[in-house]
């Protein structure tokens, strides 16, 4: 009887993380001075509900890989350092957001407020990187939401992206 309860329970803890994961995609286009433009693959992985996590950008034969994150009223400064790795801290090159970082606002403490804002920076094995802003369509559901932006790449190549609602 013992054995039934642990495997029993081994299956609701399995049920419950993998209930936990939320999963998206969004498609793109890479955009290039006097190249034709190349579609760009998205996905992405999240355990909170799409507030943050693992996102992947195919194109051209590549993969980038890294991390998101939607800046919050609870957005710690530290928690964003690795966006700003081999890039201008705050990408103040790269204007996004007006403000402190993060944004702060003059509220009680118990409200979170969602600035529908996403950022995100992607590594490929050969060490390229691109760093991408988003503006989420409904900033309370996170990336599940879906929304709009842009990546940058070296080169002056950009990349337009779209993600769909789920």
């Amino acid at each position: 009887m013992k054995c039934v309860r642990w495997v029993m329970a081994l299956g609701v803890l399995q049920l419950a993380l993998t209930g936990c994961t939320t999963v998206g995609t969004g498609a793109g286009q890479l955009i290039a001075a006097g190249a034709p433009e190349q579609p760009v693959a998205f996905s992405w992985t999240s355990t909170d509900g799409g507030m943050s996590g693992d996102m992947l950008a195919a194109m051209e034969g590549t993969t980038f890989q890294g991390r998101f994150f939607q800046i919050t009223q609870q957005t710690r400064a530290e928690s964003l350092s690795p966006l700003w790795t081999d890039w201008h801290h705050g990408w103040r090159d790269w204007p996004y957001w007006s403000g402190p970082l993060p944004p702060t606002y003059p509220t009680p403490q118990f409200i979170t407020h969602y600035s529908g804002k996403v950022v995100a920076t992607l590594v490929s094995a050969d060490m390229q990187r691109m760093r991408c802003r988003f503006h989420l369509m409904a900033p309370m559901r996170g990336m599940s939401g879906g929304g709009e932006g842009e990546c940058q790449l070296s080169g002056a190549r950009t990349v337009r992206a779209v993600f769909a609602s789920k």
